[in-house]
Formats: structure tokens, C-alpha cells, sequence
């Protein structure tokens, strides 16, 4: 296996919580995704974001409206912003947010870091220390081998797959999702999750358990902010 079983492995992916912060997140993605066009036909980022959407069980009037705020001209304009910083124990981090307001929201992230004992940084202080993938969840099929699907998919930019129960993991190149997602819709695929992932290129930081209840604290911090949709660090678990 490779570095992204490794890193999924050691790693617990944190879910959002409560079902009306998913749909919150999940709303502004759909939104931000609409704009290169509203029809999931002709838009690979809107489809995946439907498909991630339907797999948290979000009420398909929720994904409408969403959807139709993107071509609204009383639209919230969201953008998408990107923070890096580091929390408590040199523990490199990540922010992804979508935010209509980013001087509201970098005022909050920096305010979480500082009040545990962490520091925003500038652009491309801690970026360099992750690797950014694309990463498709599918259902397996009777009769398929995981060898020659990957063999399959390296043409594609495919860079590494695993199994998990019944869902098969695949990783990529971050500008190759596009074709990853084509060749497995077009190979008659279920695809039940299509995100991006930042996995730590060097060795992850093991702390001790209350040294990790620490940046658990924090890590809880970002998930309550409304802005923040995403978090990447290069801490080994945790609990």
C-alpha cells in the first residue's frame, strides 16, 4: 500500500457533526460548483458535489435551491479562501473556507489558532508540506480486481487504490479528477464521494493523548465555524 492508505489509515477522518452544519457546507460547495453552470450534465464539480450530497441524505429541495442560488443576482458571493497555519507541538495545518465575508473569517481562524497557543501563517507556510489529491469513493462490482482497475486507471492519473469494505478507494492527481470521474461514470461505477484530500508528505506528528486532546479543541474550533469547509494536518490520530 501506499502513502494515501497509510495517511487514511492513521488518521480518523473527522465527519462534519450535526446534520445542519453538513448542509450548510455542503450548500455553499454546491453553490461555489454552480457557477461554471447549473446543469450536473455538462459539470463534473457540480455532479460530484450531488453525489456527496445525496450520500450525507440532503433533501434534494435543499440541493435545488442551493443550485439556483449560483445564477441569482442577489446571490451570497462566496469565495473560496485557503489558511495555513500552525497549531500547539508544530502540528502544520490547513483551512479550506467558502465565505462571503473573508475578513470575518481570517479574523476567526486566526483567533483559534492564537487561543490555542497556534499562529496563522502566510500563503505557502505550511502547503508545501502536503501533497493535493483527488479521491473518489465507488461501490465495488462482482468480478472486478483491484490490480487491473489501477492498472486501468494510471492512463488517468490515477495514482494509487485500495479497498475498504465495500467501497473501493481511488486517489489521484488534483487536476485529474475530471478524467478519473469520467472513466468511472463511463465504466458504470456508482461513485457515492468525489472530494479533494491533503495528505502530509513527511512523517506524522505523534503527541500524547492530552497533548492531542489539545488540538482536538482546536480542530473542534474550525468545525464550528460555518465558513470552514475543509481541515488538513499532519497529526498521526486524533483520540
Amino acid at each position: 500500500m501506499g502513502r494515501a492508505f497509510e495517511y487514511r489509515k492513521a488518521t480518523k477522518m473527522k465527519r462534519w457533526g450535526n446534520m445542519s452544519r453538513v448542509f450548510t457546507k455542503l450548500g455553499k460547495q454546491l453553490t461555489i460548483a454552480a457557477r461554471a453552470g447549473a446543469d450536473p450534465a455538462t459539470n463534473p464539480a457540480l455532479r460530484a458535489i450531488i453525489q456527496n450530497a445525496k450520500a450525507e441524505n440532503m433533501p434534494k429541495d435543499n440541493i435545488e435551491r442551493a443550485i439556483k442560488r449560483a445564477v441569482e443576482k442577489d446571490q451570497s458571493d462566496y469565495k473560496e479562501m485557503v489558511y495555513e497555519g500552525y497549531g500547539p507541538y508544530g502540528v502544520a495545518f490547513i483551512i479550506e473556507t467558502a465565505t462571503d465575508n473573508p475578513t470575518r473569517t481570517v479574523a476567526n481562524i486566526r483567533s483559534y489558532f492564537n487561543k490555542y497557543n497556534g499562529s496563522l501563517g502566510t500563503s505557502g507556510s505550511v502547503e508545501f508540506m502536503f501533497d493535493h489529491k483527488c479521491v473518489f469513493k465507488i461501490k465495488t462490482k462482482d468480478g472486478v480486481d483491484i490490480e487491473e482497475l489501477e492498472l486501468e486507471l494510471i492512463d488517468y492519473g490515477v495514482e494509487e487504490i485500495f479497498q475498504e469494505d465495500d467501497l473501493i478507494i481511488v486517489y489521484g492527481a488534483f487536476e485529474s479528477f475530471g478524467d478519473i470521474q469520467k472513466y468511472l461514470e463511463d465504466a458504470g461505477f456508482e461513485i457515492v464521494g468525489a472530494n479533494f484530500d491533503r495528505i502530509p508528505t513527511g512523517e506524522l506528528k505523534t503527541l500524547l493523548p492530552e497533548q492531542v486532546a489539545e488540538l482536538n479543541k482546536l480542530i473542534e474550533k474550525f468545525h464550528d465555524d460555518d465558513d470552514v469547509q475543509n481541515i488538513f494536518h499532519n497529526m498521526s490520530a486524533e483520540d
